[in-house]
């Protein structure tokens, strides 16, 4: 795909977007700006910009468009505000909240994912953006609190370390419910010191995984 050819793509999938309503002008000129061809490897360049999920390394996957948009535009993201990201995946999540915040801290199972990430977010000279390997249940204490929290694998529960993390008013969106069953995306918002949420479609994500991983 030549530079002229993947601008148009990525031009048809924003239209794609807008046409189906998942996500305001702010949010959808983001993903335009993103490359999603960057964060697939060769076998999949091709799925890059369809609006559906892709694999990537580790066995792992990056969410379609549609489901990026909904969760980066629930969010309400402004310039000012500093997010926690639960599972990097291939950066690309990442890379279109680091146009949006003012900070972006990601925390990863893979330490392959992660270091292919850093790499990918240098090329698109993207600095408000930290990466560490762990176990997404623990979140990231040491820049608590978080004004928003995205969690890009789905769990039973939102992890008790991550509302704690929470500010007051933040907003956390979720992925909720067993592996290998349709899941809630939840936008929830703290309130005294719990979250009050929403539904905000039903999806199929990878599952949240404790601990880092042993291998990769």
């Amino acid at each position: 795909m030549t530079p002229e050819e993947e601008a148009i793509a990525r031009a048809e999938l924003a239209m794609s977007l807008r046409r189906q309503n998942v996500a305001g002008h702010k949010v959808l000129a983001a993903l335009e700006s993103v490359p999603r061809s960057l964060f697939l490897g060769a076998a999949h360049k091709a799925l890059a910009y369809a609006d559906r999920a892709a694999p990537i390394d580790c066995g792992q996957t990056v969410s379609q468009p549609a489901i990026v948009a909904r969760m980066t535009e629930a969010l309400e993201l402004t310039p000012d505000v500093t997010v926690l990201e639960i599972g990097t995946g291939s950066g690309y999540q990442t890379a279109i909240l680091a146009r949006l915040a003012g900070h972006v801290y990601s925390v990863e199972r893979f330490r392959l994912l992660s270091d292919l990430a850093r790499e990918r977010l240098a090329v698109l000279k993207v600095a408000n953006v930290a990466i560490r390997v762990g176990d997404g249940h623990d979140g990231w204490a040491e820049h608590a609190p978080y004004d928003r929290i995205i969690v890009t694998a789905a769990a039973p529960a939102v992890p008790e370390a991550l509302v704690e993390q929470l500010a007051p008013e933040g907003i956390l969106v979720a992925p909720v419910g067993e592996d290998g069953a349709v899941q809630e995306l939840m936008k929830c918002r703290k309130a005294d010191g719990g979250l009050v949420g929403e539904r905000i479609a039903d999806v199929r994500f990878v599952p949240l995984v404790p601990g880092p991983a042993g291998r990769l």
